[in-house]
């Protein structure tokens, strides 16, 4: 429920809109001088909450960040806010954004400033794709060599153990978790720039090409490396979760080898090398299960029969029978979250914020029980033609849409409505220093002051 009574109308258009919501033509004038957000007597945490005394004096956290987008400014220069009753709470738990560091090295005030405008959308989880195939910028205390080698340059674009915890403690401070994801098997090409012997050979015949393929599974020494490196990964990262991957491995090199032919036979796996991949990711659960850590995967591990644990966390990214799929994963009972629709490196000209905001996540066929099991979504950028220059306005306010979509309730479907309150949610963020492209023609009030 929500309602208007405000010549101001477009200068407080909440973004996501809340669960419930009524204004009333009651206004209070705020001065900048006296303004103050303060504890009240009944309150449990006190001036000692280091995270709220923060948040306060940067207006966040969601309660503040929804009082802050109530105040408007009047054609007086004075700021208001009316009396207003709300009553919120986010539909899905988790509400994510991957960007991808591996493809381009992004710098770390670009990622606090992503942080920053997670926070202005309620979104609250980082899930920081940090190495793939082209660069691993990733400092290992216990691998240094990993970064040295792997990444695009040793010194200025790597991530130190501070530059680490920098993010992790930016993105607490505003309620947002950070997931790391170091996907195994594929996507592995920069890992074996620093750590002999980790991929497999590929043979041209009966010869050694000179390239490598996805990590060697047939090696012990490959689990005694994933064993210390995901303990290192494990005290580096205090979420619960761990993203794994898990997906898009290639075979071709796997099926070149002559070992790996070997080692199929012995273990009765015959030409299925979705089977040897297996073989890998039920090895690397095991490993990550003894830190005590739970973890993600993307779908192709539950496509091919890997035994999971039941806490494991399904994420659904392939579009094609994206229905059929979440059908699938909730139906086995495991926890689940789904990128699919919400791919944002796919652009095309005109607002395609509009397919965003219309996706429904719980529309596949299944039981309320199955629908439960759907905690949330991603809006997902990956890196291959976004860097610091142009990663921020690629990403918001088309981001927004996701945001919404995830926190509002299901009812919350006029696009129409939608885009009056987005155009001036783009305009906020702008305003506080997001450079967030616009949605379509117009302008900003703020743009202008004076001739």
């Amino acid at each position: 429920m929500f309602s208007f009574n405000l010549k101001e109308q477009d200068e407080i258009s909440l973004w996501p809109l809340p669960q419930k919501f009524q204004s009333s033509a009651v206004a209070f004038k705020l001065s900048p001088a006296s303004f103050q957000i303060v504890h009240a007597k009944q309150s449990s945490a006190g001036p000692s909450c280091g995270l709220l005394e923060n948040a306060f004096r940067r207006y966040e956290l969601y309660r503040l960040e929804t009082f802050s987008q109530l105040v408007y400014e009047d054609y007086y220069g004075v700021n208001n806010i009316n009396k207003t009753d709300i009553s919120d709470f986010p539909r899905f738990a988790h509400r994510g954004i991957l960007l991808d560091s591996s493809r381009h090295f992004l710098p770390l005030k670009v990622i606090l400033a992503n942080l920053e405008a997670m926070a202005m959308n309620k979104f609250n989880v980082f899930h920081w794709h940090i190495v793939d195939d082209q660069s691993f910028p990733y400092m290992s205390r216990t691998f240094p060599e990993l970064s040295q080698k792997g990444a695009y340059h040793p010194f200025t674009h790597v991530y130190t153990p501070s530059d680490v915890k920098m993010v992790i403690e930016f993105a607490r401070m505003r309620g947002i978790r950070v997931i790391p994801e170091f996907d195994t098997p594929g996507h592995t090409e920069s890992w074996g720039n620093g750590q002999l012997d980790l991929l497999t050979p590929c043979y041209s015949g009966s010869s050694p090409s000179g390239t490598f393929g996805p990590v060697n599974p047939i090696l012990n020494s490959s689990y005694d490396f994933m064993t210390q490196f995901f303990k290192e990964i494990s005290t580096v990262f205090p979420d619960a979760y761990i993203h794994l991957g898990g997906d898009e491995v290639d075979f071709r090199c796997w099926e070149s080898n002559p070992d790996i032919q070997k080692f199929m036979a012995q273990q009765g796996f015959g030409t299925d090398y979705s089977k040897l991949e297996s073989f890998y990711i039920q090895r690397l659960l095991d490993i990550v299960a003894a830190t005590k850590k739970g973890y993600m995967v993307w779908q192709e591990v539950f496509d091919n029969g890997v035994k999971l644990k039941d806490d494991t966390v399904v994420e659904v990214w392939m579009g094609n029978k994206m229905e059929e799929e979440l059908q699938n994963v909730t139906r086995a009972g495991f926890t689940t979250i789904l990128s699919a629709p919400w791919y944002l490196d796919y652009i095309s000209y005109g607002q395609d914020w509009q397919h965003y905001y219309k996706v429904e996540p719980l529309s596949f066929p299944g039981t309320d029980a199955q629908k439960k099991l759907v905690i949330g979504g991603e809006a997902c950028l990956w890196g291959e033609y976004v860097d610091a220059t142009n990663l921020t306005p690629r990403l918001w306010p088309r981001a927004s849409a996701v945001a919404e979509r995830l926190w509002s309730d299901k009812s919350v479907t006029d696009v129409g409505n939608a885009y009056n309150r987005l155009v001036q949610h783009r305009c906020r963020m702008v305003k506080r220093g997001i450079p967030a492209e616009p949605l379509f023609v117009g302008h900003c009030r703020q743009e202008y002051k004076g001739l």
